[in-house]
């Protein structure tokens, strides 16, 4: 059974305004429009909706209440959750490369891939990569027991590859010149060149005026 208060990220005493709130939150996060029609996004879409509709209806809300209610006292929640399959076709990969994943918990009534979002207990993903992070691609598998306050993490990394060393060469050197996330030292989001280019002209300065002054 769908958790839908979990899917909002709010508890089950959250008030109607509590709910309007969350829903206004991730629907803008996660529209399709905003996020050029990716099908994960989509999906957490028609989620999100599903939920506010069913919680924002106080008649809707006490029957899905009940029913909750019910499935939590049958669920097994004397047993932890487990992970029985978390694999992957391929560890190694160049990107935008496919790869097939499949998994299969146990006692678990919230399950969630990262970065994907919130699956089934058991299943199978077809996705490619289209970004990897300083060579690699992480994938961690969350199986939640809920009643139980368990939560059990298995991950997966896949390392990207290159079909040539010209390959390497080019995405390393576009490395250096993309932008980067503004932070409290790089205020402007300025390139990694210009950065490296900075540094290496204030060692230069530095070792002038040093050599200057033991000169003098």
């Amino acid at each position: 059974m769908k958790d839908y208060y979990y899917f909002l990220g709010i508890s089950q005493d959250a008030s109607e305004e509590d709910i309007k709130k969350a829903y206004r939150k991730l629907s803008l996060k996660y529209h399709p429009d905003k996020n050029e029609n990716d099908d994960f996004f989509a999906d957490r879409f028609r989620e999100i909706q599903e939920a506010y509709e069913t919680l924002s209806d106080k008649s809707r809300r006490h029957s899905y209440d009940q029913n909750l209610e019910s499935h939590q006292k049958n669920f097994r929640y004397n047993v932890p959750p487990s992970i029985k399959i978390f694999t992957a076709n391929k560890i190694h990969a160049k990107k935008g490369e496919e790869i097939i994943i499949n998994w299969q918990t146990q006692n678990a009534d919230v399950v969630k891939i990262l970065p994907f979002g919130l699956e089934k207990a058991y299943g199978e993903r077809i996705f490619k990569i289209t970004e990897f992070k300083d060579g690699k691609f992480q994938l961690l598998l969350h199986a939640t027991n809920s009643l139980l306050h368990k939560t059990v993490v298995q991950g997966i990394t896949i390392t990207e590859v290159f079909e040539s060393e010209g390959e390497k060469f080019r995405d390393k050197a576009e490395e250096l010149f993309k932008s980067q996330p503004k932070t409290a030292m790089n205020p402007h989001g300025q390139p990694k060149i210009v950065r490296i280019i900075a540094g290496i002209l204030l060692l230069i300065l530095a070792v002038y005026f040093l050599i200057k002054n033991f000169g003098g």
